[in-house]
């Protein structure tokens, strides 16, 4: 560090220390004036957490701006405006003046030769440990196993101080924002961590504001097509929404005036991948998600909470079913809420949710919004204000699988199980509450009661009647269990088919030792060779190492022994695994046929010679062409000549993934050239993929008619997260017409992607 820099003590104007400042170590760089830098930051800070020591704050910015004053980022700004924007996007949550500091200095430990030691000397022992946590954080390397290990890693972190989470969080919010400037499998890669982890970790800590901006930065990396197709869709229907949904905010607002209780009435925002999500879970199109309309109505107090839900009863219908009471009875993040469905004008249904300011500002910032209620003590009062940490019993359940499940990949699984359901409240017959996740079974009651009363599970009683184990249990039902009291009692392999919580599939898997994998790996082995020897397929080719190893990491299997078990086991159909193996080398067709015939003559009148097809030989325009059906080539495409035998030369694309087979016979192969007349016919294939909704193949369908192509064949599968591929296969005399038919096919509302495919090549 330059001689010239002053390092006095932190005292505030008295001359006293600072309150709660360890003699920090004071560095100032260029006289006493506030750096211009950190007025946003500043600004922030004291409209959200007015005590806050800023004068420290300004300090943890000097030393950082210091120790990374060569340092860039990806995107070529200095890197010192990551730690501000972490810091800044903290200072919005309303977080301490440590957490502030932290967030500041993250990244010098790691990253410059500024020691801990050092930090914990400028800053103290609190602020030390915060880095320390995001540190080891940011220290593990990512895969499979090693992601779960830093979800642990994370979980042991939280545990100490909540903190840590929080500043990571807020990192790696800034990080998405400025994604763009990364490879692309970097992109990918981080985007779908956040989506599998840091998004819902987010929302089991309550962050909603955090947990949107995450989903939605992720969905658009991934998935940029889909993303756009649904921004659109937004779009095109958002004037016609937002005049039904200020209709509604009027009506509301009137009534709650004319009964004396003051409020708050504003739309809900729509977010695109909670869009997208609504989609895939209740299995419904675009527009019945969007044209719901969500309201959210602040009010002061609890008591003005339920007045206002008699208003608005009053004067809609409720939906049944659909109210909930969260206010009474707080979720696992420690929201509260009333929610309500009315069937509002013109018949729709409009969606609203009834809080107080103080459950309001909970459920947009979480944990992190507790340092502005930090004076505060109990669970959840009047007020709906509640202590830092006092209801977060999803975090001690953590810490307990983490330590009870040994396997990373397995824990990993029942996070992102756990994370990504609702949840119901069941009773004990003592009247304990006991919350489940949404479907469970006596079972799981059972266990989440204690792991022996699991394993010794041979009954049910739920609200005083017989029920099988396999029953799915409700909100509000009374729960007993019978355990046998044999020695040798213990859970059947079948619960497995139905059990939900994390917790009991866990312990049951736990239970079978073991010993019995070796035996499920050759069962498994056995169940794959005899599912192909059925059909008659290759053996050899389908069942080599690299086609079974990619296999089993698609279908997120450490190993290909992991794959074995898991059909031994019955976790997964020996006839699945074999259509998937079929389907990687490219059909049954390619996994059958020798390709060097597989080719398909065009549709012409008599003996297909060059001209006719399409294609001259060169040195002789009289030989027998056809258009290898593997890649379908049309004019415009590199090309290549094979002869076969018998059956004239096959014509495929240069880029062609069988050409590299057939180059190992280069006397077979002759050089082609492209020769359309115009009676050429040209087969052209293409893939439209789209999100589904009703009548989707009818209008791509329909608008190839209108393009007058001819359509040959036509296949549509929809994958469970609502994407319908569809393919076709259609005659063309002018491959340059193909354009226009893309273009029309994109044009149709749902489709956000059409191209043409090339069979083996695709």
């Amino acid at each position: 560090m330059p001689r010239d820099v002053v390092v006095p003590d932190v005292t505030d104007a008295g001359g006293a220390e600072a309150p709660g400042v360890p003699a920090v170590r004071r560095r100032r760089f260029g006289g006493g004036a506030m750096n211009p830098v950190l007025e946003p930051l500043f600004r922030t800070v004291r409209a959200t957490h007015p005590k806050a020591d800023l004068r420290v704050i300004e300090h943890a910015y000097d030393v950082a701006a210091y120790h990374h004053r060569d340092q860039k980022r990806k995107s070529g700004d200095p890197y010192i405006t990551h730690p501000l924007a972490v810091a800044t996007i903290l200072a919005e949550l309303g977080t301490d003046d440590e957490t502030l500091c932290a967030a500041l200095l993250h990244d010098t430990v790691e990253d410059t030769a500024y020691s801990l030691d050092e930090l914990r000397g400028d800053f103290g022992d609190t602020i030390a440990s915060l880095v320390d946590g995001v540190t080891k954080l940011d220290k593990v390397k990512f895969g499979d196993a090693a992601q779960a290990e830093t979800v642990r890693k994370m979980v042991v972190a939280m545990s100490r101080d909540i903190r840590v989470l929080i500043i990571k969080l807020a990192d790696r919010l800034h990080n998405m924002r400025t994604m763009r400037y990364l490879p692309e499998h970097k992109r990918h890669q981080k985007s779908r961590e956040t989506l599998e982890i840091f998004a819902p970790l987010a929302h089991r800590l309550g962050m909603n504001t955090i947990k949107w901006e995450l989903e939605d930065l992720a969905f658009a990396m991934l998935y940029p097509k889909r993303y756009d197709e649904i921004a659109r869709m937004v779009s095109e229907r958002a004037p016609r929404r937002d005049l039904f949904l200020q209709e509604v905010i009027e009506k509301v607002s009137g009534d709650l005036r004319d009964a004396k209780i003051r409020a708050v009435v504003k739309g809900r925002p729509k977010h695109y991948y909670s869009v997208y999500q609504k989609m895939i879970a209740r299995d419904v199109a675009f527009d019945d998600i969007y044209d719901l309309v969500g309201i959210r109505v602040l009010v002061d107090s609890v008591r003005d909470c339920y007045a206002a839900l008699g208003t608005i009863h009053a004067r809609w219908n409720p939906v049944p079913g659909r109210f909930k009471d969260y206010i009474a009875m707080p979720k696992f993040n420690m929201y509260q809420s009333l929610h309500t469905t009315v069937i509002g004008p013109e018949g729709k249904p409009v969606e609203l949710q009834i809080r107080t300011h103080a459950m309001h500002h909970r459920a947009e910032y979480g944990v992190a919004a507790h340092w502005k209620y930090k004076e505060e003590v109990g669970t959840p009062g009047p007020t709906g204000k509640v202590k830092p940490g006092s209801d977060m019993a999803w975090l001690r359940q953590l810490l307990d699988w983490q330590k009870e499940t040994s396997d990373p990949g397995e824990f990993l699984e029942s996070l992102r199980f756990d994370l990504s359901v609702s949840e119901v409240y069941v009773f004990t017959p003592k009247g304990q509450v006991i919350a489940l996740p949404e479907g469970s079974t006596p079972v799981d009651f059972a266990y989440a009661v204690h792991t022996e009363v699991g394993h010794r599970c041979i009954g049910a009683r739920v609200n005083g009647r017989l029920v099988p184990l396999e029953s799915r249990l409700g909100n509000g039902d009374t729960v007993e269990i019978f355990t046998s009291k044999s020695p040798d009692a213990g859970p059947s392999r079948d619960w497995l088919k139905f059990v939900k919580s994390g917790r009991a599939r866990n312990k049951i898997r736990q239970w079978f030792s073991k010993e019995r994998r070796e035996t499920a790996i050759e069962a498994g082995k056995e169940a794959i060779g005899r599912a192909m020897r059925k059909q008659g397929l290759p053996l050899q080719r389908l069942m080599s190492t690299e086609a079974l190893l990619a296999l089993a990491r698609d279908l997120r299997y450490p190993d290909v022994s992991a794959l074995y078990a898991a059909v031994g086991e019955g976790h997964i159909a020996a006839q699945a695994v074999v259509q998937k193996l079929v389907a990687s080398i490219g059909g049954v067709e390619s996994a059958e046929e020798d390709i060097a015939e597989t080719s398909l003559p065009t549709r012409l009148r008599g003996r297909p010679r060059g001209g006719g097809a399409g294609v001259v030989v060169a040195g002789d325009a009289d030989v027998w062409v056809r258009l290898s059906k593997c890649c379908t080539p049309v004019p415009g495409d590199e090309i290549v000549g094979f002869v076969t035998r018998g059956h004239g030369v096959s014509v495929h694309r240069a880029d062609c993934t069988n050409v590299q087979q057939l180059k190992s016979q280069p006397d077979r192969l002759v050089e082609v050239s492209w020769s359309p007349s115009d009676d050429s016919v040209f087969l052209v294939a293409i893939q439209v993929e789209a999100l589904d909704r009703p009548r989707l193949l009818s209008d791509v369908t329909r608008t190839l008619s209108d393009q007058h192509v001819n359509i040959l064949s036509a296949s549509v599968t929809t994958s469970r997260d609502r994407v319908a591929i569809s393919k076709f296969t259609f005659e063309m005399g002018d491959p340059k017409h193909l354009g226009h038919v893309l273009k029309a096919v994109r044009g149709i509302q749902g489709v956000f992607d059409v191209y043409r495919v090339s069979g083996a090549s695709g």
